[in-house]
């Protein structure tokens, strides 16, 4: 299946050092090879790349690698198709608008047996389960809360409960974020971590390629990743429970409800 990668701060940061090492599972370390994307928000924009071509092998993927761009929200997808075929339409992210602000959203899983009614203004363009789920969740929030943006806690307690009963029909890791905070939802494996004061050195675990943190940060920087996989060698990952969701914000998770 696919595999995923979030970024949450408290102050835009570039996600260069992190995407390396991820880009690397898209068909050279990991054999993710049927496309990936990238989103960053920035303000109420997003600066959207996604292509058809694996991360290893694609001429964007190596201009993000060289491009420092600097988000405080960022989600990342390197695909392995299970549904739907190897096409630009069906490479995640996935963009949409909501309440007027946009909303990017990601997953790796494989859905069996469903269809969902959709039926208002949120319909996928590409053939994939996962764009299916993306429309479903954003129309099942909108009739819920109607045209006004809910509390955090309101929206958390209602994609908590859309994730958990789109993971019903079988693997649903997700992520998604309107910008001002970034949710993930666990059915088998993610994991996150952390980076504050005091910041130390990182090794990435698919290429030879190390980053002294404390010498490019502040002591009030924090930044959250999220991802299928750990990235690096020499830091304390901590994995999702099953069926767990997590809501980030300021590059920390939210206590739980």
């Amino acid at each position: 299946m696919c595999q995923l990668l979030g970024m949450n701060c408290n102050v835009p940061t570039d996600i260069v050092f992190s995407f390396t090492g991820f880009a690397t599972r898209g068909g050279q370390t990991d054999e993710h090879k049927d496309g990936w994307g990238i989103a960053f928000f920035e303000g109420a924009g997003v600066r959207l790349f996604v292509d058809h071509e694996s991360a290893i092998a694609s001429p964007v993927a190596e201009l993000i690698k060289r491009y420092p761009i600097k988000s405080k929200n960022v989600i990342a997808h390197i695909r392995k198709a299970t549904q739907g075929h190897v096409a630009l339409e069906n490479c995640h992210p996935f963009i949409r608008e909501l309440w007027g602000r946009y909303w990017v959203f990601a997953h790796n899983g494989d859905l069996k047996n469903f269809s969902p009614n959709l039926t208002g203004t949120f319909r996928p363009v590409g053939t994939t389960d996962s764009e299916q789920a993306f429309c479903y969740l954003l129309q099942s929030l909108h009739e819920r809360f109607g045209d006004s943006l809910p509390t955090m806690s309101a929206l958390r307690t209602a994609i908590d409960e859309l994730t958990k009963d789109i993971a019903s029909h079988g693997v649903f890791n997700m992520m998604l974020s309107d910008g001002s905070a970034l949710f993930a939802h666990c059915s088998t494996r993610l994991h996150y971590l952390v980076r504050q004061y005091p910041f130390t050195q990182a090794r990435l675990s698919d290429q030879d390629l190390s980053v002294d943190f404390s010498k490019v940060t502040t002591p009030n920087d924090r930044v959250a990743l999220i991802v299928t996989e750990p990235l690096t060698t020499n830091e304390s990952w901590q994995a999702f429970e099953a069926n767990e969701l997590k809501v980030f914000v300021d590059g920390a998770p939210l206590p739980s409800a």
